[in-house]
This record gives structure tokens, C-alpha cells and sequence, in this order.
């Protein structure tokens, strides 16, 4: 189920926790630098046909707090947007930020904590052992935790932690490419409704776990579709970048009830993925599936 943002001005929808979809691009984000193919060339063109990269905002009215999970290169626009979700926030740094991993498009928005842009002191930051390890080591990632703009708080993994009273989150660790630091997604647990991040992952067949299993475990799950298909980057070597393509991830719950894939929210599009359009035979493709593509903006209540 998923709640526009007007449906929030009522008591009920203010007084639970809930998510809200603050991108849904690959790292980095569509149109890319450097593209000016038929798949990014009208969005430069057009603001409102671009996607920000893959982040989600958690938001507890109770405790007043909002989260990030995943610091991308669009931060400043993304806790912007999170903020018109909270309209008791009055700015300022997140109440934390989740990290799943150290490619650019999950971390590197950590700069804007640091003292050239809001000099925040002491945001918790939920990082895996090798990932803390990394930002602890590197600058300029470094400064932020000497400066204390940023508190490194540590995750296990299969391990549930308290956001607030009312939020539990779970890191799951997940196959992808770990040059720098393991790579996690979550699960978001509220009073009623439990959600899957899970922007980036190798192909579904090294996880040790079943992508049914999963599912069946939550309410909804927002996956790594980067990718639509093998042919979708000529001239690439797929197999340097292996993501689930869309069309595995709708193979592989072909067979389970509607109600399962109905579930699936697809995540972390690549700017040469034709799935990001509406009026694409792609996203057609998904939509007949019984599947979604994720939007910004969109709130699901947890």
C-alpha cells in the first residue's frame, strides 16, 4: 500500500512511522554526467523527467526524528524532500544516516555534514565493521569523524538495532562488489509493516538467501533492478557489474501469488534503463508482471 504525501495532513497517518521514496536512480542518477544518448538527452532538457539516485527517508512523528538510508551525491535536495514529509522538522542535519555500502552513490553525501557545508555534530551513522573501518581511514570521510560531524555507530549483521521506540532495523549482508566495504540492505521494521532496502546486489543466485523467503518476510521490498537486461550496455562487459537484471528478478517470482509480487518495488535504475520510463514497453513489461517501479515522493507506512 502506498500513501501520497496529501494523505499525511491527517492525525492517524502523522502519529505512525513511515518511509518515504527519496530516489530511485543508480548512483549516479539520470541524465548521468557525460550521456547524451536518447536515454538521458530529454532529461536534460526537462527537470522533471530526472531521477535522483537511490535513498529512503524514515520519519518517526512520535520521537520528532528522521533518517536516511544511503548519503547520496543529491543529499541537500533528498533531506529537503524528506522534510516536506515532516512538517514539524525545522531543518538541519538527519537524526541519522543507514549506510549500505561504499560506492559513490551511498556515502558520498556524507560531505555535506562536515564543516564547509552544515557543521553537524555528532549525526549518527550506522555503518558495517569494514565500512566504518573505511570512513574512519580516508579522507576526507576521515575529518568528519575527527571533527565529530559525524558519530559512527556499528552494525552486526542479522543483528536488529532501535531507531526509536517504534523503529527496528535489521542490516542484512548481501553478495556485490566489496572493494572497500561489505555491502547490507534492511529491514525497516514499524508498529504494523515491515520494509526491505535492498538497492545492491550480485546476481539472486549467490545470495544465501531466497529472494521468496525474503518477500514473505515484509510488507514491501524495494530491490536492485539496475539493469533491464544483458543488452542493455553494448560494448560492456555485464559480468564486471553483476546485478540482478529486471528481467531475472521477474523470472524468479514468476511463479509465487500476485499478492507476493505485489509486493516488489524496483530500485537503483541505471540512467540506460529503460524501465524509467512510464511509456517505456519495459515498464509495460513490469506492470503486466504485477510488479512496480519505485517513485519519489511515494510513503509507505510501516
Amino acid at each position: 500500500m502506498n500513501i501520497l504525501l496529501p494523505l499525511l495532513n491527517s492525525p492517524a497517518a502523522l502519529a505512525a512511522p513511515f518511509a518515504v521514496v527519496l530516489g530511485v536512480a543508480q548512483d549516479a542518477g539520470h541524465p548521468q554526467a557525460g550521456c547524451d544518448k536518447v536515454c538521458c538527452r530529454a532529461a536534460w532538457g526537462d527537470a522533471a523527467l530526472r531521477h535522483q539516485p537511490a535513498s529512503l527517508g524514515l520519519v518517526d512523528p512520535e520521537t520528532r526524528q528522521r533518517w536516511i538510508l544511503d548519503a547520496t551525491p543529491a543529499l541537500p535536495d533528498q533531506l529537503r524532500l524528506l522534510d516536506s514529509h515532516a512538517p514539524w522538522s525545522t531543518g538541519g542535519p538527519p537524526d541519522g544516516v543507514l549506510l549500505t555500502h561504499a560506492h559513490i552513490g551511498h556515502y558520498t553525501g556524507l560531505v555535506h555534514l562536515g564543516r564547509e557545508v552544515m557543521g553537524a555534530r555528532a549525526v549518527p551513522v550506522y555503518a558495517m565493521p569494514r565500512m566504518a573501518s573505511f570512513l574512519q581511514q580516508h579522507g576526507p570521510w576521515s575529518q568528519l569523524v575527527d571533527l565529530a560531524n559525524i558519530s559512527l555507530q556499528p552494525m552486526a549483521a542479522d543483528t536488529p538495532f532501535a531507531l526509536s521506540p517504534s523503529l527496528r532495523v535489521t542490516a542484512l549482508q548481501v553478495p556485490h562488489r566489496d572493494e572497500l566495504s561489505e555491502t547490507v540492505g534492511f529491514i525497516v521494521r514499524g508498529p504494523t509493516r515491515a520494509l526491505l532496502w535492498l538497492p545492491d546486489i550480485d546476481k539472486w543466485r549467490r545470495w544465501d538467501r531466497e529472494l521468496a523467503a525474503v518477500l514473505a518476510s515484509v510488507d514491501v521490498a524495494y530491490v536492485d533492478a539496475t539493469f533491464f537486461d544483458g543488452a542493455e550496455l553494448p560494448g560492456r562487459d555485464m559480468a564486471e557489474i553483476p546485478h540482478p537484471f529486471i528481467v531475472e528478478t521477474l523470472a524468479a517470482v514468476a511463479d509465487l501469488p500476485a499478492s507476493e509480487r505485489a509486493k516488489l518495488r524496483l530500485v537503483h535504475l541505471n540512467h540506460s534503463n529503460p524501465a524509467l520510463h512510464a511509456d517505456s514497453d519495459a515498464r509495460a513489461r513490469v506492470e503486466a508482471a504485477g510488479v512496480q517501479v519505485a517513485e519519489a515522493g511515494v510513503v509507505e507506512p510501516l
